[in-house]
Formats: C-alpha cells, structure tokens, sequence
C-alpha cells in the first residue's frame, strides 16, 4: 500500500508520491535531520522476492561507488517495517524520454546532453560497473544538467558469472525467461547470450543519441520478437538526409553513432571516454594546439576534421560576440576546456578569469614543469608565459592586461604583452591576492597572519587584518575586492571548522562584517551576486555591494565542484561579464598516484590506486606504509594502510571529519594522527592491528599535528598553531607525567620536525629569513642550529643510517645533503637529485636503504578533468 503525506520512514516525512513502476514507488520526502528534499524510493511490498531484494541491494551498492556532476547521488539507505528503500538526491525536471515525447532535440542541444551522458557514462566504467539500463526514461534532465538513473540493473564489469553470459535470462520482476533491460536499447552481445562487457552500454549510448537526433528510436518493431531481430541483424534508417553536405555535423553525428551501434562489439567504439573526447571535439570544446589534430580512432576522416575546425570557428565566432555583449544574450553556454596538450591543469590551483571576460588563466603542468597559461576565448589554444614556473593561484590587475602570481616564496606580476615576471614582494605561503582599480594588490602571506596590501608596482608589504582569537582563527586568505575598491571579501580559517566564514573587510579600518558562514573562497560578480561553495556546490546569493548585504537565499549553479577542506578553497572564477570557470571530477589533486623512483627521477612502479593523498609514511619495518586519503565523497581525509609488498589498502580510521598527518610509533604497532572530530585538530592514537577506538593523546585548544616519534618511544613531535607565534614545535613526553612543552615558540614558523635515527638532532623547516630553509638543533636541549638548504627548502626526512638529509626545495627538486653528526652536526652541500611534480602542500618518504623514494605524483594530462566554462550565467537563474 503507497504510503501518504506525512508517514514516517524514519527520519524522513513523506511528502508526496512522486511516481511508480516495476520496482515500487517514489516518494519526495523530506529529511527532518538535515532539513533538504530527498527522493525516496520504496521496493515494491508485491515484488519483495530475494531476487527484488538483491537488485534493490545491487542499485544502492552501484550508487553509493559512483560520485559526479551527472549521477543521481545516494544519501542513505534503510527498511520500514520490513520494506527497503533508497534516499537519494531529488530532482526536479523532465525525462529524457518525456523531453522526445515532442520529437527529436536541436542538434546543439543534442550535443550538449550527450556529452553530459557521455560523462556520466565515462565515470560508471572507471569504477569498474556495467548500467546495463541505459535508455531516455532513466536519464533526468535538471536545472543543472543531466543525471543518469536506475541503477538497479547495473553489474561488475568482470563478475565471471555475468561475463559467463549465463545470467542474463533469469527470474525478473515480471516473470520468468524475460530479458533485463528495456529492449530497444540492448546490445547483440546481450540478446545472442554472449560475453558481455562495459561496450553494450555504448550500444545502448548510440542508439539514445540517435533518438535524440531524430525523434525516433533506432530499433522499434511490432513485437519483442522483431525488435530483437533488427538488432541483431538490421542497420536504422539514416540520421541525416541525401542532401546534407558530408561535412557537417550531423554528418559527423551520424559517424559517430553507427560507430557505437556496430553489432560486433570490436567494432564499436570501444570506451566511454573516447566517445567524450569525440563529442566535446566536435563542439568546439577541446584545447586544440596550432597544427595539432585530433587523436586518431577507428572510422576518423579527413572529413571529420574539416567539419569540426569549420564548427570551431563559428563557435568560437559567437562565443567572441557573447564575450563583448554580455547583456545582449540570453541563452546560457556551456563548454569545457581541455589542458594544453602534453600538461595537466593543477587542481590545487584556481583557474582565474579575466575581469573583461575574454581570457582564463591557469596553472598546468608538463613536461616536469608548473607553468601559468592564457588562453583567449575566442581562441583554440593556450600558450604559456615565460618566467611563470612554479606558478599558483593567478589573479587579474582590473585592465585585464597583467596578472599576479605566487611562485617559489614570492608575490610576482607579468605583463600578458611580454617581458619578464617582476617580483612585488615576499609571499611564503601565498593563498589568493585581488587587485583595485586603485593600484593596491591585497594577499595572504602566510599561516597564522592575517592579510597584507602592498601597491602595485611592489614595496613593503602591510598588514590590513588581524586574527580574531575569540573565533580560533589561525589565516585569513582569498581576498576579492569590491567595486568600491575599498571593501574586499576574504575568508577567515578558524581551527574548529564551525567558526570559519566569509567576510567582508576595509582597506581603512579594521572592521569587518561576517556574509556567510561557510568555509569557502568568495568572489563577487555583477550585477550583484556573492559566489561561494558549500558541499562541492557553487552557490550564488544576491548580494548589495554597497549597502554590504545579502538578500534572499542562495541557490545552486554548478556541482561537483573542486574543493579543498584544509584550505577551504573552490576551484572557481568569475568575470565582470558574466561567465564563471571551475574545475570538477577531482582536479584538485585527485589525480596523483603513490609512486615509486630511484634517486635518478627514474619512475620504478605504483602503489595502489589513483587518489588524493597528503602525508605518506613508511612502518620502521619498511614492510607497510600510512598515509591520509581523501574521501571524494565526503570531502574529507581517513588514514590508510598499504601493504608495500601486495599494494593492498585498508582504512584505518572513519571519522566523519578530517583525520590525516600520521606519524608511526617505533615498533610499529600504533600510528598518530590529527583529526578535527572534537572541533579543533587534536593528537590521537590508533592500534592498527586492534578495532580498538583511537585513544584522545592531548586535549587542547590549539590545532596540533604530529611530526615524529623518537625511536626510543620516549618523545612525540608535534607542530601547533598560536594566532600569536604561528606554527610552534612541541614535545609531548610518552612516559612519567606526559606533560607537554614547546621547544620552539618564536614570531616565525617552525614546523615538520624529524629526529634523527639516534635521537639526538632536530631538522625542521622555519621562515625566520621570510623564507622556508631546513635547520638542524641539537635535541633534546636546544643548542647552536645549523642551516642545511641554501636556497629554500621544506619537509625534511632523514635517510634509516643517518648520514643523509632528503628534502623538498621549493623548486620542486627533491634534495640530499650528507650528514657527519659528533659534537656538533656537519653537512654537505645540498644536491639535486630530480625535479618531482610533488605539490608543496604534500610529503614525500624514503625506503630503509635510501635508495627509492615514494612520492605522491600528478598522473598523465590524459585523465585530468576538463575546465567548465558558463557564460551569461545569471540567464539561467529563475527569478
């Protein structure tokens, strides 16, 4: 019996019936702990049979694996009164299905939504699943783009009893010996009872394209019994009529689609992702270089390019239009922007617009260098500025003809006509800068400061703001001014996460005004909106620049946007004209990998899989390794364990907050970590060998973060933040009364501490020359320091024997100096070993014998995921 308005599936209040089918019903609900719209999908009480039961089981298992822009995302699952159900996202829209009820889509439009099922698709085959279920009823169509659904029918790729082709006739929900799946949409391999694999999904993709294309569908027939034989041995009637030109798109469209609807399966296209990389090629999407072509694949023609260099120029031509008028448009534009060729964007960065709209900045890598690139909008390439290596976080001067930078300690500028990078000033830890129409540049330095202006043209920094002790604040960072070029947004970081907000500050006071209470960059675009990310999602408020005030409430743009929780950055932009850029599919540092090299830079073998990971740390036994992980979903970080020897991971801790930075005990036995569970961050203990609960080591109201253990068991490291003395290194005994106490609490940073094998030396990393270098103390008395690095340096890891000092310089370059330890400490100049694509928020460790290096590296540009591009945003908003 349907439930009602108002029933209770327990913490979820029935609002409405929504829809029914096979399967049970949905219902829209609402969540009484979270206060949000969900979908709730209830298994049918007249199908509850062990075989409905476990499609039930398999859909949320399907889900709760897969996280992106373009999936119906799970929240929870549950029984009521011995029925089961699915929380998810709730959508609102239309159908694919229902959208064709009127025929076929505009060819653009068509496009549009079959590169975002393309995506989608794309992400389903990473995770190693089959939908099996593709078909325009289980595509939604939202606000905010497409979402594939119904995953009930989905499969491993390579579950041996499906790739056995046995499983496919079984019991289903309306009787015995039918076929699973909607008919009209499955693959040969499918019905002949073959192997299947993730390509009947691209048969099922091609046969939905060319419904959208035509309004008709590829395989229809009186009964079962003719469709099944179209398939099997018919070709659907052309796409496009006798009179199109053979190089057009629907020409090219139509390629692409037979290409997909081949009945062998090794003729078909054979991956999501190419068909991806086809589809935003031909929309004038790709990143193309001068002369360079399209990757090659089966089918490509010399035809094929000339269409779609012809669709780029006239894409490319109104985008030109759109870019000058932005008020004059009305239709949304959606497009995405590949990496130079051979580079990977740097997810840790931001993409930065210009303020007139016509150009993006970004970071990228390749070849072994981090350089910043430009690309015109109006173009199809990007080309590099000279003198930007290293470079992170561009901004724009208001003109649109400079932008500033931070690379290797220093705030800098270079001019987009030529000439060389000019350094401003010093800028150690540089997060976010913003620059007036007034000629003042305001930045955050560094951790534990609040922000400075400096004019410019360069000159001594000062400082504009303070930290707020009473709100636990420890940096504030990503400034954007306002119009007025007096007030400026900027975000204060507290070390209880709760605290943290979006403010809005003043060039000639210290006042300031708390916007939003979120932990994320800000940026204001007219005619009057505040952006920020709240769960992966950009939101837009309204917001009166000159009154300083927010009207309404916010409303989403975009999801899955890159977010970085330690620093509370989004990786969005947003011009003066209406056009808002971001990454998304995790290329804030998502896409690096655990990765062995010798002391050459020679890459020697991968651990695990792709990730992103911050702190790895091998067991003094050299046998397993540590190391916090992301969580796509969640956003936050767990340790994990690998087994060097198999590769194979297992998490070790499950708090719903940040938990990272371990450090391993000298047997081998525990690990420390910090985590934020109680508010700040905080030492804990785990047995990794025990499901014992984490042990709470010291309670404070400063965030703490392990650094080392002395080998004898005797001292544990650790690093605090004070808002009066920044970073502060600390020793907290393990034995007798355990009373902590600071070792060095200065006005500068001093922090990644590690003891050497005999316990007697200290390296660290301090900023007391306005610059990151390695010094060596004696411990546990502090006596004369040594300065190991000579041209900046961080991160600092003895070799097991001791004689050698690795560390990162701030070129990237990872670093060896000898070591001679008597009376006093005696090193070698340091040397060079080989650039890393290390980003300098991350660590890095070294095996027993000292001759391998485990590093977490960027991967290949040919994963990184793509920029997104809207323009005249603000069209879309209903209002």
């Amino acid at each position: 019996m349907p439930h009602a308005a108002g029933d209770r599936l327990g913490p979820y209040q029935i609002a409405s019936l929504v829809g029914a089918g096979g399967m049970g019903e949905v219902y829209r609900a609402r969540d009484t702990r979270l206060e949000r719209t969900v979908a709730i999908k209830v298994l049918s009480a007249e199908i509850d049979t062990p075989a409905a039961r476990e499609q039930f089981d398999r859909e949320a298992r399907a889900i709760s694996s897969l996280n992106g822009p373009n999936i119906c995302a799970l929240y929870d699952v549950g029984v009521h009164n011995g029925r089961s159900y699915l929380v998810m996202e709730y959508l609102e829209g239309e159908t694919l299905a229902q959208r064709l009820g009127g025929g076929g889509l505009p060819l653009g439009k068509a496009i549009e939504y079959a590169i975002q099922i393309a995506e989608a698709l794309d992400q389903v085959h990473r995770e190693g699943l089959v939908h099996r279920d593709l078909k325009p009823s289980n595509i939604m169509l939202t606000r905010s783009g497409v979402k594939l659904l119904d995953f009930g029918l989905a499969r491993i790729a390579q579950d041996p009893e499906w790739l056995s082709g046995g499983s496919e006739k079984t019991h289903t929900l309306t009787g015995v010996g039918q076929l699973m799946g909607t008919c009209q949409y499955l693959a040969p391999e499918l019905l002949a009872g073959t192997k299947p694999d993730t390509r009947c999904d691209i048969f099922a993709f091609g046969a939905v394209l060319y419904e959208m294309l035509t309004g008709h569908r590829a395989f229809e027939g009186k009964t079962q019994a003719v469709t099944i034989s179209k398939i099997l041995e018919h070709d659907p009637p052309p796409i496009a009529p006798a009179t199109e030109p053979p190089g057009s798109r629907l020409r090219v469209l139509e390629h692409l689609v037979r290409t997909c609807l081949e009945k062998n399966p090794e003729e078909r296209r054979q991956t999501a992702h190419d068909i991806l990389l086809d589809l935003r090629w031909l929309a004038g999407l790709d990143a193309m270089a001068e002369g360079s072509g399209h990757p090659s694949s089966k089918g490509t023609s010399r035809g094929w390019l000339i269409a779609c260099v012809v669709l780029l120029a006239a894409i490319v031509a109104l985008s030109a239009v759109l870019f000058r008028r932005p008020n004059s448009g009305v239709q949304v534009m959606k497009a995405s922007v590949l990496p130079p060729e051979k580079a990977a964007f740097v997810g840790s960065s931001v993409p930065a617009l210009s303020p007139d709209g016509h150009r993006v900045a970004f970071a990228a890598t390749g070849e072994g260098k981090t350089l910043l690139w430009v690309r015109d909008l109006d173009a199809l390439g990007a080309r590099p500025l000279a003198g930007t290596e290293n470079a992170a976080y561009p901004f724009w001067s208001p003109d649109s003809s400079e932008i500033a930078f931070f690379a290797t300690g220093k705030l800098k500028k270079v001019k987009l006509s030529g000439g060389p990078a000019l350094v401003l000033c010093d800028a150690l830890q540089g997060r976010g800068g913003t620059w007036s129409r007034n000629g003042v540049i305001l930045f955050a330095r560094t951790t534990g400061e609040g922000l400075y202006r400096v004019p410019s043209q360069g000159g001594t920094p000062a400082l504009v703001t303070t930290l707020d002790a009473a709100a636990d604040e420890v940096s504030h960072r990503w400034p954007w001014f306002l119009p007025d070029g007096r007030h400026f947004l900027f975000t204060g970081r507290s070390s209880d996460p709760a605290k943290s907000a979006i403010y809005v500050g003043d060039l000639e006071s210290q006042e300031r005004r708390r916007i939003q209470s979120v932990g994320s960059n800000a940026v204001y675009t007219p005619p009057g909106f505040l952006l920020f990310v709240r769960e992966r999602t950009l939101m837009a408020q309204a917001f009166d620049s000159g009154r300083i005030r927010t009207g309404g409430e916010p409303f989403p743009l975009a999801e899955g946007v890159d977010f970085i929780p330690g620093n509370m950055q989004a990786g969005f932009s947003a011009s003066e004209n209406g056009i808002i850029a971001y990454y998304s599919g995790g290329g804030s540092g998502s896409n690096s990998q655990l990765t062995w090299f010798d002391r050459s830079g020679k890459k020697l073998s991968t651990l695990g899989e792709p990730g992103n990971f911050l702190q790895p740390v091998i067991s003094p036994d050299g046998q397993t390794l540590a190391v916090d992980r992301l969580d796509p979903q969640s956003g936050t970080y767990d340790v994990w364990e690998y087994d060097l020897a198999r590769g194979s991971p297992s998490r070790l801790t499950f708090g719903a907050r940040q938990d990272g930075y371990p450090v391993w005990s000298p047997d081998g036995t525990s690990l420390v970590f910090s985590s934020n569970r109680a508010g700040h961050y905080q030492l804990y203990r785990k047995l990794v060998a025990t499901s014992a609960k984490e042990e709470l080591l010291l309670e404070s109201q400063r965030d703490q973060f392990p650094s080392d253990w002395s080998r004898d068991g005797r001292f544990l490291i650790y690093y605090q933040i004070d808002p009066a003395t920044k970073y502060d290194i600390w020793v907290l005994p393990m034995t007798g009364d355990r009373q902590p106490f600071p070792l060095m609490s200065s006005p500068f940073n001093e922090h990644r501490a590690r003891l050497s094998p005999d316990g007697r030396w200290l390296a660290y990393t301090s900023d007391e020359t306005s610059w990151d270098e390695i010094y060596i103390q004696s411990f546990p008395s502090l006596g004369k320091k040594w300065r190991v690095s000579t041209n900046g340096g961080t991160r600092p890891v003895w070799s097991r024997d001791g004689k050698e000092l690795f560390f990162m310089g701030t070129d990237r370059k990872l670093r060896v100096a000898a070591v001679k330890a008597g009376a006093k400490i005696e090193t070698g100049t340091p040397v060079a070993l080989f650039e890393t694509r290390l980003a300098l928020t991350r660590f890095f460790d070294v095996s027993p014998d000292g001759r391998r290096f485990l590093l977490i590296d960027q991967l290949p540009e040919a994963i990184t995921p793509p920029m997104n591009l809207v323009t005249n945003w603000a069209a879309g908003v209903k209002r």
